[in-house]
């Protein structure tokens, strides 16, 4: 590895966790906003925790130190030290109030982080490093406080809101006004939140199930209050969902929710006043499509739903953010599953999880899902600790039982409501009202990677049995070369050859489904009473996050792809059937006849009447080309492309007429609705225009182009729009540049323009791409912005990101350096479509190294991007 930086960060270990030498047990903030030089006065009633001795040593970042006093007492130049990173006084008191005065300019933090501005108004991020950024302060999770919030702004900033409940506000002289609020439960730093300026607000209440009546706030940019509407509705059947399946109701008189143009997260859970990336929470057909309605009601019940695993109990340190993360992620899986359908949510959750955190652990970015050691937290908010802890937490449901489970929630709020506490605390509840021993199940959050399950099935006809024998193998992974055994459910079911249940006996018992765990290197099961040859039905549901592969023949595949009840496992066989055969063509052992074979299994889905529409719509879409790159080895990003495209050309032709029948039946009539059913419809039209779209005939692109003109709502224009760009030609540049002169004062609607051009697999896309950075409507500082494009292009358009001239690393590499200068958290972000480099044909691979190694000797890298660069290119 090259030599760079002296300064090389340090990493923050575990293993060095010590508890706070000194609390907060109140603090009282007064902010004078002004853009550029915001007063904070902070009173802060501190003790010492304990018999710690050390000298107090508080965070402080971008802070302009004015006053500080111990109990009234100015404290000399001497009895303090202030550096870039700390406050340091080495002779405090063991309680004491100290109150200090700093300075700070929210108009120049383009990091957004802390207090900054966005689109003229005061707005706060504080997780996970934030506060110290707003005043001196022991930034660490397990300091928890009560907060007193005075705010006093120009009266153009009309709405000053903090956490809490609003105490008092009021006019003051020079044309100000100002506002009190309090919190009064106590909560760690990283929740508090403040936001001023001028906004609209879409009020409503609910009574919740002990008969009090909460209101409910959305606070919107002037006019869009309309568009906040699907978001409250969003919010009040969260409330009741939370109330209903796990009896947590909300506990504040108020629930305010903020949205914001410039955010660096999708939504921040801060106690009482979520504030949301404003994609995240604004909706109306014409400027939203399905996806962002479904990703809009999963935020906003995931940041509600933190109001209890996050807010209420919280971590104790950040090595623990799986505790809040993956948990809430399980809840709003689980609430969404019961608003749109468990096996299209149940199918989507797992594309996810295989997109982002399987490709995590296949490379160099590998951690577990506690992890042990990290430079900066803010690379560790990762698919990893979200989506595979989610699914962590749904293996424990399995494991224990749904009663168990529930029990075991009740005891976890009734043990640690109030506190800060560990992932150790939480599975001791689960063990103790299950009486079972879940230490080898706290494997899960202790190592890294992806297990292999293998199951070989071997029939007795005579005996009517069949012998299931399941072996587990984990690759290693940076830091871990030597792997465990997970215990691992896999929940299996048995069909005949013509597809129907077919029943069994497991330990005396006749049953049709049963929970094989696997909590060895190696098991075997034997079932009984098996009539005639199975075929199995193995991991049903996606009971673990594991690969699963079998001695099972392509005809079962297909058996399952028919008929299967488990309609996950219906969609996984035909996603192995196309990941087969798309792969096969890809090194040069093409199989028409499979492929012809595959077509007509999907054409007989398609004609099943009793399916779900959004259930074909994801039948109809292959594996996509991230995710065969991870099952091929070296990858060849342009062989995949190439072969995927054949086997989309070889179902658009075989199913034309099907393709047809159904873009023409499902055409939107009525009064749009973003319920799961209108969504399906919606789902399954378009996919078959992006099936037929794979045909280069030209009266398919005079179809494509009719869908878009003749759109109703953005999700119909969108699917339009994305057939087009697959086609190219003037149809499709007439159609991009009639949306961006219809949508151009519009953000999110532009962001989406950005994203689909992003997107084009057509051979000058780079160059196109690059040409859009210099678009008047392109927004480097953007968090939104930048992510459309850039990152668009880096992650979903591997053909032209992976050229063979390494022009796209190029791009990615400068677009790093650049926002690394003004906005790290972002940066870091973009750097994972690099970080896979091994994975790669050589001499792809070696040119990603080299954009990684130039990007390495820069002289001014931050915390964040050196981390996860270092760590792409460590040895293995």
């Amino acid at each position: 590895m090259p030599a760079m930086r002296t300064d090389t960060p340090q990493a923050i270990k575990l293993a060095d966790y010590r508890p706070p030498a000194f609390l907060v047990e109140e603090v009282s903030l007064a902010f004078d906003l002004q853009p550029s030089a915001t007063r904070v006065k902070a009173s802060l009633k501190v003790r010492r925790n304990g018999d710690h001795n050390e000298p107090l040593k508080f965070n402080g970042e971008r802070l302009k130190p004015i006053s500080m006093a111990i109990d009234g007492r100015a404290l000399a130049e001497g009895e303090r030290t202030i550096d870039g990173e700390f406050l340091i006084i080495p002779d405090a008191p063991d309680a004491f109030t100290l109150t200090t005065e700093v300075e700070i300019d929210p108009q120049a933090n383009k990091a957004l982080d802390g207090l900054y501005m966005s689109g003229g108004r005061f707005c706060t991020q504080c997780e996970a490093e934030g506060f110290r950024k707003i005043t001196f302060w022991p930034d660490r999770p397990d300091v928890l406080s009560r907060f007193t919030v005075r705010i006093e702004a120009d009266k153009g900033f009309e709405r000053l809101l903090s956490n809490g409940n609003l105490m008092e506000s009021g006019d003051l002289p020079g044309g100000r006004r100002y506002a009190v609020w309090n919190d009064p439960f106590p909560k760690p730093c990283y929740l508090f939140a403040l936001v001023a300026g001028e906004l609209d607000v879409l009020e409503d209440s609910r009574v919740t199930s002990s008969g009090r009546t909460v209101d409910l706030r959305i606070y919107v940019d002037p006019g869009m209050a309309p568009r906040a509407a699907y978001a409250m509705d969003a919010l009040k059947r969260s409330m009741k969902w939370d109330e209903d399946t796990f009896g947590l109701e909300y506990d504040l008189d108020l629930f305010m929710i903020v949205a914001v143009r410039d955010f660096n997260f999708g939504a921040m859970e801060n106690k009482g006043l979520n504030i949301f990336n404003a994609s995240l929470l604004l909706a109306d057909p014409a400027t939203a499509t399905d996806l962002d309605f479904e990703r809009i009601e999963s935020v906003v019940a995931h940041e509600y739903f933190h109001n209890w695993t996050g807010d209420r109990v919280t971590c104790r340190d950040w090595f623990q953010l799986c505790l809040k993360e993956g948990l809430t992620v399980f809840r709003d899986q689980s609430f969404s599953a019961d608003q749109r359908g468990h096996a299209v949510q149940r199918i989507k959750d797992v594309k996810a999880l295989r997109a982002r955190q399987f490709a995590e652990d296949q490379g160099p970015l590998a951690h577990p899902v506690r992890p042990s050691s990290y430079m900066k937290i803010d690379n560790f908010y990762t698919a990893t600790i979200y989506e595979k802890g989610a699914e962590v937490i749904r293996m424990l449901k399995t494991l224990i039982g749904p009663d168990a489970f529930r029990k075991g929630m009740d005891l976890y709020f009734e043990r640690w409501d109030g506190h800060a506490t560990t992932v150790e605390a939480f599975i001791r509840c689960f063990a103790d009202v299950s009486g079972q021993d879940l230490g080898p199940f706290f494997a899960w959050y202790e190592q890294a990677g992806t297990p292999k399950v293998t199951l070989t099935s071997h029939y007795d006809a005579e005996r009517r049995e069949l012998a299931l024998e399941i072996v587990q193998e984990t690759a290693p992974t940076p830091g871990q070369p030597v792997k465990g055994a997970l215990p691992i459910p896999v929940t299996i079911g048995l069909l005949d050859g013509d597809g129907r249940t077919q029943a069994f006996v497991r330990d005396g018992q006749a049953v049709d489904e049963t929970v094989v765990v696997l909590d060895g290197a190696k098991t075997t099961v034997v079932l009984t009473g098996v009539d005639e040859r199975p075929v199995v039905s193995a991991l049903r549901g996606f009971s673990a996050p594991v690969k699963l592969t079998s001695n099972a023949e392509s005809r079962d595949r297909y058996v399952l792809l028919a008929g299967d009840p488990d309609l996950f496992n219906r969609w996984e066989a035909g996603q192995e059937l196309a990941r087969a055969l798309i792969l096969a063509r890809a090194t040069g052992m093409a199989d028409e006849v499979g492929e012809e074979r595959y077509a007509e299994a999907v054409g007989r889905a398609l004609a099943d009447q009793a399916a779900d529409p959004a259930f074909k719509a994801l039948l109809l879409m292959l594996p996509s080309e991230p995710d065969l790159a991870l099952a091929m080895t070296p990858a060849d990003p342009a062989a995949i492309h190439e072969a995927r495209q054949a086997l989309r050309l070889r179902l658009a032709l075989h199913l034309a007429d099907e393709l047809k029948r159904l873009h023409a039946g499902l055409q939107e009539v009525g009064e749009f609705s973003p319920d799961a059913a209108g969504a399906g419809r919606r789902a399954l039209r378009n996919a078959a225009l992006d099936l037929m779209a794979a045909n280069p005939r030209s009266e398919i692109g005079e179809l494509a182009f009719g869908h878009y003109e003749a759109a109703a709502n953005m999700t119909d224009a969108v699917g339009g729009l994305a057939a087009l760009s697959l086609i190219g030609g003037d149809l499709y540049e007439r159609a991009l540049s009639d949306f961006y002169e219809q949508w151009k004062a519009e953000p999110l609607v532009i962001d989406k323009w950005f994203a689909l051009q992003a997107r084009d697999p057509d051979e000058g896309a780079l160059g196109r791409v690059m040409g859009l950075t210099a678009h008047p409507a392109f927004e480097a500082k953007n968090p939104n912005r930048l992510r459309a494009l850039v990152a668009t292009f880096a992650s979903f358009n591997p053909v032209r990101f992976h050229d063979p001239s390494g022009a796209g690393y190029r791009f990615l590499a400068d677009q790093i350096l650049a926002t690394d200068g003004f906005n790290p958290m972002t940066a870091a972000r973009l750097v994972e479509p690099l970080g896979g480099w091994r994975r790669y044909k050589p001499e792809l691979g070696r040119l990603m190294k080299a954009e990684l190694e130039r990007i390495l000797k820069h002289p001014d890298l931050s915390k964040n991007v050196f981390e996860l660069v270092s760590r792409s290119l460590a040895e293995e």
